[in-house]
């Protein structure tokens, strides 16, 4: 082992949880978890990592939807300690945030990385690095923000830095639109599953994120593909998640979102123990101000109506 490898290794070490081992180090010592990225590789040749479908050869520079090539960018690596308790925790979660998205939500708050694609192009090694580096700053774990395009290489790129010593948890954060195909070729890699669950409509959610009309029912199959392989969410003895499932809700305005209907459905079909984080933090930004129906933030009423439909619902592990 030379001195850059051991050096990597320390990083990798230094934020380790004594007696957790990541899902995707087991992959790894089987052969699995390179069987798995040379065939999600090959996807790129006929691209179907989203619902979408495009059916590109990203390997020959050519984009769907969501603008991608087979080289991935990324916005920004860092801390993150405004995520949830459960996943920030006292040092905070190690955050890459991928560019473009394949849902392009017309009032994305950070549309200047998932519209505009601001961000810098990285090879899987130095993503990679990203990974070991955020972990030897103390993070609790690695947090993949909007991935659902990049999978490939962001797996390609765990590859060599569980070589290196990574082992904290895995986070995969996306926006809910999900093909199952795709996400049993992610289990037993991701630790943790954090979607969003944007819209119970599907002519919403086609007016409001780039036609993708048939959301509700996607992203209905993916959390229960999700839940599936990971189950209630687990937390350590010191509050922070270590395995399982956290659901992200947008309260929108004039329940746009179809939030009674999202809390009966959880409650219903994952069960009443489902984290569920219900947020009131809507803000018109991007496009929303041309659609009257976004143009405002929610109200007072519409966030008490919102906790109580969580409450009538029976959910019992609801973050605000």
């Amino acid at each position: 082992m030379d001195r850059t490898t051991r050096r990597d290794f320390a990083v990798g070490l230094a934020a380790a949880r004594p007696g957790f081992e990541p899902g995707y180090l087991r992959l790894e010592r089987s052969g699995e978890l390179e069987k798995r990225t040379k065939e999600l590789k090959e996807i790129y040749r006929n691209c179907r990592l989203c619902p979408r479908r495009c059916g590109v050869n990203r390997l020959k520079g050519e984009t769907g939807v969501c603008r991608s090539t087979a080289r991935v960018k990324v916005a920004s690596a860092h801390p993150h300690h405004g995520e949830e308790r459960p996943i920030s925790g006292r040092r905070g979660s190690g955050t890459v945030f991928f560019s473009n998205c394949n849902l392009l939500c017309l009032y994305c708050q950070n549309w200047e990385i998932s519209h505009r694609g601001d961000g810098s192009w990285a090879s899987d090694e130095e993503v990679g690095r990203m990974f070991t580096g955020l972990q030897g700053l103390g993070c609790h774990n690695i947090n993949l923000v909007t991935p659902t395009h990049v999978v490939p290489n962001i797996v390609s790129a765990l590859r060599w830095a569980a070589a290196r010593g990574l082992r904290v948890p895995l986070v995969y954060n996306c926006g809910g639109y999900e093909p199952v195909e795709i996400l049993k070729l992610l289990d037993g890699i991701v630790d943790i599953y954090l979607p969003d669950f944007k819209y119970m409509d599907g002519a919403v959610a086609g007016r409001l994120s780039g036609g993708a009309s048939d959301y509700p029912e996607v992203a209905a199959a993916a959390i229960q593909e999700m839940q599936r392989q990971v189950g209630v969410l687990k937390l350590d003895e010191s509050g922070v998640a270590q395995r399982g499932l956290l659901i992200r809700h947008l309260v929108l305005p004039r329940n746009l979102a179809g939030t009674d209907r999202f809390v009966k459905w959880v409650a219903g079909t994952l069960g009443k123990a489902t984290w569920v984080n219900i947020m009131p933090q809507y803000r018109p930004e991007h496009r929303a101000r041309e659609h009257e129906e976004l143009s405002r933030r929610i109200t007072g009423a519409e966030w008490r109506q919102a906790l109580e439909w969580a409450r009538e619902a029976g959910l019992t592990h609801v973050l605000t």
